[in-house]
């Protein structure tokens, strides 16, 4: 029976041999990867990944044992040094972003005294609103969304992003005193983040 191909397209005796291979080296396997590897989380990840990469090739694993052994280690090196790069360039798009943020922020206008309070009032407003009014008067003022694109981003029908825009205007509008909000980014005091 072992030459007999299962639904996955192997054969009883690959499925076999894997199984031997994993038992006999799974754990080494995981130690070279936690040695080797930060967060140590990640190793059985790479474990993982290097034991799918065996179970796709199992027709190119060398026959003898200590040679299918190098072979999957040599996968976990491969598998591993991926990783890193993944790793690396994580790091500088992190760095590149938060490098543009903020030079982004030292562009932005600053604004002092009486604007300054009053853009705080406005923020403190907005996040006092219940989540979904906040959601919606955020991605209109701040990112500005049209209401209806607000509504599709939400997941909501237009004619009920329409009501909690409306209610969030008159709750900012007691809460702000006699201030108007406009329907886009119009309102400077909205504008501000």
């Amino acid at each position: 029976m072992s030459g007999l191909w299962n639904r996955r397209g192997t054969t009883a005796a690959s499925e076999e041999r894997m199984h031997a291979l994993v038992e006999a080296h799974g754990r080494d396997l995981l130690a070279y990867l936690e040695r080797r590897t930060s967060p140590v989380e990640d190793a059985a990840d790479l474990l993982s990944e290097t034991l799918l990469t065996a179970w796709r090739r199992v027709g190119d694993l060398p026959g003898e044992d200590e040679a299918a052994r190098m072979w999957l280690f040599v996968t976990a090196r491969n598998v591993l040094a991926n990783h890193r790069r993944a790793q690396q360039r994580r790091t500088s798009l992190t760095e590149r972003l938060r490098t543009a943020l903020v030079e982004h922020h030292r562009n932005l206008p600053t604004v002092h005294g009486a604007a300054e309070e009053a853009a705080e009032a406005v923020r403190e407003a907005i996040a006092a609103l219940p989540e979904a009014q906040r959601e919606l008067v955020t991605l209109v003022h701040w990112d500005g969304f049209s209401l209806t694109e607000a509504a599709t981003l939400t997941a909501v029908p237009a004619s009920t992003a329409r009501s909690r825009y409306a209610k969030a205007r008159a709750t900012l509008a007691t809460e702000l005193g006699t201030r108007r909000l406009g329907t886009r980014s119009s309102d400077d005091s909205l504008a501000t983040r």
